[in-house]
């Protein structure tokens, strides 16, 4: 076995954990745990990022391994389970589906994904096909925990999974953006992260809750 037949199993093997995490996220009702797997999922992306980075020789993904590693390893889960703590939020409610149900659809959607991306895979070396089916799958599955949520926490962690999907997927089927690309979109998720946690304080002091349904009295009672 060849180094790089190695590497790319490695590759294919990480594509294959990150799968795992979103579904693990998608049954996950603490919101702690939720984040400590959004943690995760971000650690196995810096993982592939750095292997990409030796395998390609690009200086370039290294930084963005590193740059992965601090943001979405380190200083947004640290957010996160700061704006937990102060708001007291330690559990989402029983969210819209259940979650035999909900696994159920995860497994439609994960089938649903790769036939999405076939066109996108048929144009792909054989080693970025399966990864790049899986990158769809991630961005679709934080999606579905997107919607099928109540708490407002536990949809922003959805929407930080949703861009772990689409990073892995650029990258997958890139090998390595733009480091002034990547920069900005750090910074945009960075800035979204701030906004959100305004706007969870917001919430808290209107409700006394964090769960979004109380949005809907307010349309309610202003038609």
């Amino acid at each position: 076995m060849d180094g790089l037949t190695l590497d790319l199993q490695i590759l294919n093997a990480l594509a294959a954990l990150l799968l795992l995490l979103s579904f693990a996220m998608l049954a996950q009702r603490r919101i702690v745990r939720l984040v400590n797997l959004f943690a995760l999922q971000g650690a196995v992306l810096s993982l592939a990022t750095a292997l990409l980075a030796w395998r390609t020789g690009d200086g370039q993904l290294y930084v963005s391994a590193a740059l992965t590693l601090l943001l979405k390893v380190i200083l947004l889960p640290w957010l996160l389970h700061r704006l937990i703590r102060r708001l007291e939020v330690y559990w989402d409610t029983e969210p819209m589906l259940n979650i035999v149900g909900t696994m159920l659809v995860g497994l439609l959607i994960v089938v649903f994904a790769f036939g999405l991306a076939q066109p996108i895979t048929a144009l792909a070396s054989t080693a970025t096909r399966s990864a790049i089916g899986i990158a769809v799958a991630v961005i679709l599955l934080a999606f579905l925990t997107m919607i099928t949520r109540r708490k407002a926490m536990s949809q922003v962690v959805g929407f930080l999974s949703m861009e772990n999907g689409l990073f892995f997927g650029a990258m997958s089927a890139t090998y390595g953006m733009p480091m002034i690309v990547e920069l900005g979109i750090a910074l945009d998720v960075l800035v979204a992260m701030l906004v959100l946690g305004v706007f969870f304080f917001q919430i808290r002091e209107q409700f006394d809750s964090l769960d979004l349904n109380n949005l809907e009295s307010l349309k309610d009672e202003d038609r």
